[in-house]
């Protein structure tokens, strides 16, 4: 058998590809950043042309930097940004409107029309999902509704939507020559048509978003030996590798972080913050502003659950800081400009840049800073960054706990901002836990990994997984409660000011 997998990773701001070896570790790595197109206040939109074309190109010199071949590789897995939707025309390969990416927000009317007539509450119940601009339906809808000749061209089957994992398989595996239009249960519960009982697309749902069924693609288990087909690129692999995982990227960091049984979280820190708890084969239905989501399913095994937290603004309001605002040239510099004060001098920060996520749901906050003083200086906005990273956190946990009557012992982490070693000792003192990081830090890509190596034995079972991992680093938290409890009641005030800012009908 061959000694390697590899995984797709196509994230909000990058894609990568990765190889791993059988022990879970690197072998090879190679991204590339693509363009965040932003038309006007709240819109935010890919190419997904672009986005092939990257993956192509990191699929190569990953392996071209690893020297190996297709057949080097037992199997493909793929991870993507998971609400982001493309809609494009199955004859030509061409893509109608750009991706709009899950953080757009121009979709709050739809969703405010949902809540306001019932609908909203079958949403819930059938997709565990709250109607919201997040997620894939509205979407849909909108570009059906506002760009020319979509509607004609969906009602004659050659306009097809998937999230951007649809996009990836599609094109490996032919694009107009044959490809496959396939995504898995959990890239499918994101989009608010999908029954999580049934595990199919429902028609109902279908109908609140007036959308054809014949645009959706097929659902198919996480992992499977007979899933997605083989990836087709002449000169890129040199050959044919079997495409046998797919994930959205935040079940995909659980699988990667060994998360299997029920009671296990973790935390991934990307663009955004995305924390799940894995509740097993039950649906847990979240009273406290939680998703209720597909974890994973693997082959013919039951479907895995999870509670999701998902927090909009992370990641990205370090690039904030970067882009826009120019205090800082690189994400990695904002550790250092925090560290020059003990603390935020009283500022804190809500990015609500695309609304509220989990757990409040407000698409009408906006971000502000509050607690200025001439005293405040850059240091402590970047110090505010990197706390509102961590409060949020804490507003999704103490969510989970009151839903689950799961109390964390310990805090997995994984994602980008876990090389911030002052992000993440803020994080253990606002929660009051211990924060674990793991050897491999770039769990979604390993997870992708892990579901397709799982489908052709490359690994034989969830137990040989749990082998793999080992901790890197652990913080300690080192606050007084009574620190703690100060910390979080002004972040709660904080959040507050943010709300009622935009008006939404």
């Amino acid at each position: 058998m061959a000694d390697f997998v590899g995984a797709v990773d196509q994230g909000t701001t990058s894609t990568r590809f990765m190889i791993f070896d059988h022990g879970g570790n690197e072998v090879a790595r190679h991204q590339l950043e693509h363009e965040q197109i932003l038309p006007q206040a709240g819109w935010v939109e890919h190419n997904p042309a672009e986005i092939w074309e990257r993956t192509v190109t990191v699929v190569r010199t990953a392996m071209q930097k690893a020297n190996l071949g297709a057949k080097d590789l037992a199997a493909l897995g793929v991870t993507n940004q998971r609400e982001t939707a493309v809609v494009w025309d199955r004859r030509s390969g061409r893509p109608y409107y750009n991706a709009i990416v899950w953080q757009d927000t121009r979709t709050d009317r739809i969703a405010s029309a949902l809540d306001r007539d019932g609908r909203g509450d079958v949403i819930r119940r059938k997709a565990g999902l709250p109607p919201a601009t997040y997620f894939s339906g509205g979407k849909i809808q909108w570009i059906l509704e506002n760009v020319d000749g979509v509607r004609e061209a969906a009602e004659r089957g050659d306009a097809i939507f998937g999230n951007t994992d649809s996009w990836v398989l599609w094109n490996m595996t032919g694009g107009v020559d044959g490809g496959n239009h396939l995504t898995d249960v959990t890239n499918a519960s994101r989009t608010m048509l999908m029954n999580l009982e049934t595990l199919d697309w429902d028609d109902e749902l279908l109908g609140f978003f007036n959308i054809p069924r014949q645009m959706l693609p097929e659902i198919r288990p996480s992992s499977d030996p007979n899933t997605y087909g083989v990836a087709r690129w002449p000169g890129t692999l040199g050959g044919e590798v079997p495409l046998t995982g797919d994930l959205g990227d935040q079940q995909a960091a659980t699988v990667g972080q060994v998360c299997f049984a029920p009671g296990e979280a973790k935390n991934t820190y990307g663009t955004g913050n995305f924390m799940l708890l894995n509740t097993g084969t039950e649906l847990v239905r979240s009273e406290n502003g939680l998703l209720t989501t597909v974890c994973y399913k693997f082959g013919d095994a039951a479907p895995i659950y999870a509670l999701e937290g998902s927090i909009a603004v992370t990641g990205s309001a370090v690039q904030w800081l970067r882009d826009q605002l120019h205090i800082i040239n690189d994400a990695s510099e904002s550790e250092r400009l925090a560290s020059e004060v003990p603390d935020s001098g009283g500022v804190y920060f809500v990015p609500a840049f695309s609304g509220l996520f989990a757990p409040y749901w407000r698409s009408d906050a906006r971000g502000a800073i509050v607690g200025l003083s001439r005293f405040n200086t850059s240091a402590h906005i970047a110090r505010a960054t990197l706390e509102s990273i961590c409060y949020q956190s804490r507003d999704v946990v103490d969510a989970m706990a009151q839903d689950s009557g799961v109390t964390l012992d310990v805090l997995k982490v994984d994602g980008g901002i876990t090389a911030n070693n002052l992000a993440m000792q803020i994080q253990a003192d606002v929660l009051g836990v211990p924060v674990s990081q793991p050897v491999v830090a770039e769990t979604t890509a390993l997870g992708a990994a892990y579901a397709a190596g799982l489908a052709v034995g490359f690994w034989k079972n969830t137990d040989e997984l749990r082998e793999n991992w080992n901790e890197a680093k652990r913080w300690q938290p080192q606050w007084s409660e009574e620190q703690r409890a100060d910390g979080y009641g002004k972040w709660k005030k904080a959040v507050e000011r943010t709300l009622n800012w935009v008006d939404v009908d």
